[in-house]
């Protein structure tokens, strides 16, 4: 067992907690803010967030870079894992295109709420408090604002996405700084 928690802390001592990739997170959320803070049809806007996610892994690799954070560690026998655990996300996006067709407005609510509930795990592989309190703090916190959320206030659910993001960072490098105290 000691071995276990000895590997999942490299990991999250090695990977910064993720904090790449959540950076990189808070610039697409941001940028979905914007996006649909423009007047632009829904589908136009559901379209061009779908593309925005594919700027996630690029950024994340220069935020690795400047961070000095290892996203890929080819010696440790769990980082494996955390591809899979990410890739887990995408099993979901047929309730993603579900809604692009059968509700629209609604499409930001569902990729929010998968977006948050996928941290939920690295709050296992990373050793992070953090994620397992913020996965289903958003995804409850924003499925609850798109019941009560009209189209042209969309624009708050992915605000409010970033704003978590911002926190969740926060709160990882706090965890972080402290394991490398250790």
């Amino acid at each position: 067992m000691m071995e276990i928690l000895e590997l999942k802390k490299a990991l999250s001592v090695r990977g910064k907690n993720g904090l790449p990739f959540l950076l990189s997170a808070c610039v697409i959320w941001a940028g979905i803010t914007v996006l649909f803070l423009l007047p632009l049809a829904i589908d136009t806007k559901n379209i061009f967030m779908l593309f925005a996610t594919g700027l996630m892994f690029p950024i994340a690799l220069i935020l690795s870079k400047w961070t000095k954070s290892e996203w890929k560690m080819e010696d440790h026998p769990l980082s494996s894992l955390g591809l899979y655990l990410n890739l887990a996300q995408f099993m979901y996006f047929p309730i993603i295109f579900w809604a692009f067709v059968q509700s629209p407005h609604h499409m930001v609510v569902f990729f929010a709420v998968i977006t948050g509930a996928h941290f939920f795990p690295y709050g296992w592989f990373y050793q992070a408090k953090a994620y397992f309190v913020m996965a289903p703090l958003i995804s409850i916190t924003l499925m609850l604002l798109g019941w009560t959320t009209d189209g042209s206030h969309a624009w708050l659910i992915p605000l409010t996405m970033l704003l978590f993001l911002v926190f969740l960072n926060f709160w990882l490098l706090v965890d972080y700084r402290k394991k490398i105290k250790m």
